[in-house]
């Protein structure tokens, strides 16, 4: 029974030794070399798909599944903890959202070249030099003001499937795109928006929960807004923009803020949330 047990939990032994797991959003102090790795069909050791792959049997990710929901309920800022649930309950999901990658020319453009997002990858001194109003401005100053890193997005490792690992990656590193083109901030009522965005327009698991359960930590005041205001702009706006993993981004920079809003369909959020819990 002893090693029936270590077996089962050698796969999440291994992730919260792993010193890329991250517990929260935090600034990067340099280039980490994930954000230089593709996802790529390779060999890379015995039954690794990609370089951080742990193969899990399914009780184990169920088992994973349930403690990273439990952790990620009692701290939604436990990042780690929602990506764990993110890549053990999602593989339905994510051949869906990358089925529509392959029938999107541009979706498919990105599956087929494989951009990574990180401090590696960015051309920061491009960024600085945009004019405001412009995307890549937009997306800088979301950086700064709330003091938030690309490298802090954790690696996929639980997805038994290199293609649909890459679709859990881009979305993960895309967070921050999506927090910029709807105006929302870090904290956690902004999180909270962000995730009945992507709730709508994933259907991945992790982010319906995170949607759902989000909302226990509010103050009554940010609640009542929550569920009057900015969850019905949420809703529709994840109902009327296309498909967020088709878009790009890197080759957006200069594009105009409000010209990619409103080619998504995206509208001006009804408040500001800024200061809010």
């Amino acid at each position: 029974m002893a090693t029936l047990l270590r077996g089962l939990l050698r796969p999440l032994c291994a992730f919260q030794g792993n010193p890329g797991s991250s517990t929260g959003k935090r600034r990067g102090r340099g280039k980490e070399s994930r954000g230089r790795v593709p996802l790529r069909a390779v060999s890379h050791g015995a039954g690794l798909l990609y370089p951080e792959h742990i193969p899990t049997s399914p009780l184990q990710k169920l088992l994973l599944a349930a403690g990273s929901a439990g952790m990620a309920l009692y701290d939604p800022y436990r990042h780690d903890m929602v990506a764990v649930l993110g890549e053990t309950t999602g593989h339905r999901t994510l051949k869906v959202l990358r089925d529509q990658m392959k029938r999107d020319p541009e979706g498919a453009q990105i599956l087929q070249e494989r951009p990574r997002i990180s401090l590696s990858t960015l051309d920061m001194d491009k960024l600085r030099g945009l004019p405001e109003g412009s995307f890549g401005c937009a997306y800088l100053r979301f950086l700064d003001v709330n003091r938030v890193s690309p490298d802090t997005r954790a690696p996929t490792r639980f997805v038994d499937d290199e293609e649909l690992a890459y679709v859990i990656q881009r979305y993960r590193e895309i967070h921050d795109m999506l927090h910029t083109l709807l105006g929302m901030p870090t904290n956690i009522l902004g999180e909270i928006v962000v995730k009945w965005f992507e709730a709508v327009q994933t259907g991945l698991p992790m982010c319906i929960l995170s949607a759902l359960f989000g909302p226990i930590q509010l103050s009554a005041q940010s609640l009542r807004l929550l569920i009057s205001e900015l969850i019905p702009w949420a809703v529709e706006n994840g109902r009327r923009a296309p498909c967020v993993l088709n878009v790009y981004y890197e080759r957006r920079w200069e594009q105009p803020l409000q010209a990619l809003r409103q080619e998504l369909g995206i509208t001006e959020p009804p408040l500001r949330v800024e200061g809010l819990v």
